[in-house]
């Protein structure tokens, strides 16, 4: 393994603002490279295409890359890749055209351990055409998913499976897996968000059992880019269209209006940078992501062993779950403090972490806005073991 942190903290200009960033729920830093072909891509001439001039073959250009780019990422067919502004956006757009065909009486099985962005669209649109929600509920002593609780979810009526590669909340990775196979069982599309886990392990979306899996580029210091990627590119043919164009073929039938090819562009060189996580991975670009975050999957489950460790040493300090498969992410109560005042003391130290009230999600699910919210924290490509053992030492004089 090369996962060298002190070089890859080199690529990130922001490191120079002097903070430490445990941010990363709101999504990673920006490399260089990625800021520098979204500038670059800005200074050149793109138009629309379809066009036999440069300008417009320039930007066909831009999506068939940022296609395979996606594909290499998840281990999928270009020609299923739907491109969009969000994971969120093109999830609401998903269950739009899928409820379509749902009647009365349909279901769809929802988790407790997802983020809200893969669970409104799905009852917004469940409530729309009369369908029925069901949830798969959380261990709350260790925020586990179960997954044979699905075998009982799951039924004829069944129509669709959504549920997350990785909760970047507590940090939980479930048994996708199995949960995909319960669902195949009775004919059900499993839709698995992946955008909490991207950053840290190598994603195989047939390994995982996915129909279809969304991603967000900003999670791992990409634009403002997400992605809708379908195992089976033909089933992008017997959806509906959203698309503003009624000869719409392919993932363009899920895309409305023009790409922001700039954001493309930089969504190219952020999956560029994450196979060059590791500097000795070699190969094709899909070989070198797999190589590179599997380095990184490594170099993250020893900092964050590290500092779940460190964190449950402190009375004061109480670690929300303990799940046996989780990627860097982890959220803790202080006692006799309210996770906003948590956040400013972290903040005035000069890290960066987040409150969360616990009015929604798997937090509210915990109970958690009972005792005051918790505070979210994740490692990042960038964070290291000073880093580390600065929140510690902070969170100990925090009594």
């Amino acid at each position: 393994m090369a996962f060298d942190v002190a070089r890859i903290r080199g690529l990130f200009p922001a490191l120079g603002d002097g903070w430490i960033h445990f941010d990363g729920p709101a999504g990673m830093l920006v490399p260089e490279q990625v800021a520098s072909a979204v500038s670059t891509a800005m200074r050149a001439p793109v138009s629309g295409p379809g066009g036999a001039f440069p300008a417009s073959q320039r930007a066909e250009s831009i999506v068939t890359a940022a296609r395979r780019a996606v594909a290499d990422l998840v281990g999928a067919d270009p020609a299923g890749v739907v491109l969009g502004s969000s994971a969120a956006v093109l999830l609401r757009r998903l269950v739009d055209v899928l409820s379509e065909r749902w009647t009365l009486g349909d279901e769809v099985v929802v988790s407790r351990l997802d983020e809200q962005a893969n669970i409104a669209p799905w009852t917004h649109g469940a409530k729309r055409v009369g369908a029925v929600v069901r949830w798969a509920e959380i261990d709350i002593e260790n925020c586990e998913l179960p997954a044979w609780q699905y075998e009982n979810l799951v039924n004829a009526r069944t129509k669709a499976v959504a549920v997350t590669a990785a909760s970047g909340a507590v940090g939980t990775r479930p048994d996708v897996p199995t949960i995909a196979e319960f669902a195949k069982r009775v004919g059900a599309l499993v839709v698995v968000d992946a955008t909490a886990a991207a950053p840290f392990l190598p994603l195989d979306m047939n390994a995982l059992g996915a129909d279809v899996l969304v991603v967000s580029a900003q999670a791992w210091g990409g634009p403002a880019v997400g992605a809708l990627v379908f195992r089976d590119p033909d089933l992008l043919e017997r959806l509906p269209s959203a698309s503003l164009d009624p000869g719409a073929r392919g993932p363009a039938r899920l895309e409305l209006g023009p790409h922001a090819y700039p954001l493309l562009a930089g969504l190219i060189a952020s999956i560029d940078y994450l196979a060059g996580l590791d500097d000795a991975a070699t190969g094709s670009r899909r070989e070198r992501l797999v190589t590179s975050l599997g380095s990184a999957k490594s170099y993250h489950a020893g900092l964050l062993a590290q500092l779940s460790t460190e964190l449950r040493a402190l009375r004061h300090v109480m670690v929300i779950g303990d799940a046996m498969r989780r990627i860097p992410a982890l959220a803790f109560t202080v006692m006799g403090k309210k996770a906003p005042e948590v956040a400013e003391y972290l903040a005035a130290q000069g890290l960066c972490a987040f409150a969360d009230l616990g009015t929604s999600g798997v937090f509210a699910a915990l109970g958690v806005g009972e005792v005051g919210g918790a505070v979210r924290i994740a490692l990042a490509h960038y964070s290291n073991v000073f880093e580390v053992n600065q929140l510690v030492r902070v969170l100990d004089e925090l009594r």
